[in-house]
């Protein structure tokens, strides 16, 4: 989503400016809008100096930074709970007038999932640093780039996990983008605003959605129970790049909350993720099938 958001907010005339960690992480930011118009600024969330540098002269401060796997340098607590709480600080004290921190609409303090309660304890942080904040709180999103479509194209015996029974209510990364670009033109929007998809759906239906859009036949593959799945997550984490961990396959097992949507608030209507899979699943298929259109009833809007 973060590379959604600043074309998205330049088309507005404004001057965004984005934070990075490696340089080529923002190349392609840079011809998203006019010369001058995207600047990229080198930071360190550890670093209240160089937070201090990329928004002391900003209107709205959107903070879309966030971990789904820990390493040996940031545990989900470093980003989620004190580098949101940095962020949301010092965006305080250098007198910035609006903060948007995303959050996830799972996000709990009891949940058995420790990326689920960083995200809530971050909250709670983020509201005491900065009392006006907004939270935005969508649900798992897909999207070119995306952890779930592409993810379940890829590694669907992952998806599996549970007899594949999990409820989720994915929403598009582009309707969140457009809700939080929709923000600066609002005064303020004060509390939590929760984000979800327009359907609830499980993650049997996903993909079966995925076999029928990439003309994949659906995985055979076992279904693994939880505790060998945790194992082999623990097992993965001895690799250097990063691999399912232990907490998302906790998170495989954890239904999406029933929280109502305020997709009214921001002006946006969400959309049916069946009438954008194929454009982010397409290239899953076979050269003689990629022109085929969707099969199975699903819509094919490319």
């Amino acid at each position: 989503m973060v590379h959604l958001t600043p074309p998205n907010t330049a088309r507005m005339g404004t001057q965004v400016i984005v934070p990075y960690r490696e340089e080529d992480e923002k190349r392609h930011l840079k011809p998203m809008g006019d010369l001058g118009q995207i600047v990229p600024m080198e930071w360190d969330i550890r670093n209240e100096a160089q937070i201090a540098e990329c928004l002391r002269h900003s209107n709205i401060v959107y903070n879309l930074v966030g971990r789904d796997y820990e390493t040996k340098n940031f545990k989900y607590a470093d980003v989620h709970v004190a580098g949101a709480e940095r962020i949301a600080q010092v965006a305080a004290d250098n007198g910035v007038g609006r903060f948007v921190h995303v959050s996830h609409l799972d996000a709990s303090p009891d949940s058995p999932s420790a990326f689920y309660r960083t995200k809530f304890e971050g909250e709670e942080r983020v509201k005491n640093a900065f009392p006006s904040a907004t939270i935005i709180r969508p649900a798992a999103m897909y999207g070119y780039e995306d952890k779930l479509l592409n993810n379940m194209a890829i590694w669907p015996i992952w998806w599996k996990l549970n007899y594949g029974e999990t409820k989720i209510r994915p929403v598009h990364v582009m309707d969140v983008a457009q809700a939080l670009a929709n923000l600066m033109g609002i005064t303020q929007l004060p509390g939590t605003v929760s984000l979800p998809g327009p359907r609830t759906l499980s993650y049997e239906y996903l993909l079966d959605l995925v076999s029928s859009v990439t003309y994949n036949p659906t995985s055979r593959a076992p279904v693994i129970p939880k505790p060998i799945a945790l194992a082999v997550a623990r097992a993965a984490q001895a690799a250097w790049w990063p691999l399912i961990c232990p907490d998302e396959v906790e998170r495989r097992y954890l239904d999406d909350v029933a929280a109502a949507g305020d997709w009214e608030a921001v002006g946006v209507v969400p959309q049916e993720i069946e009438n954008h899979a194929i454009t982010y699943l397409r290239r899953y298929r076979s050269a003689i099938q990629r022109q085929f259109p969707a099969a199975g009833g699903f819509t094919d809007t490319a």
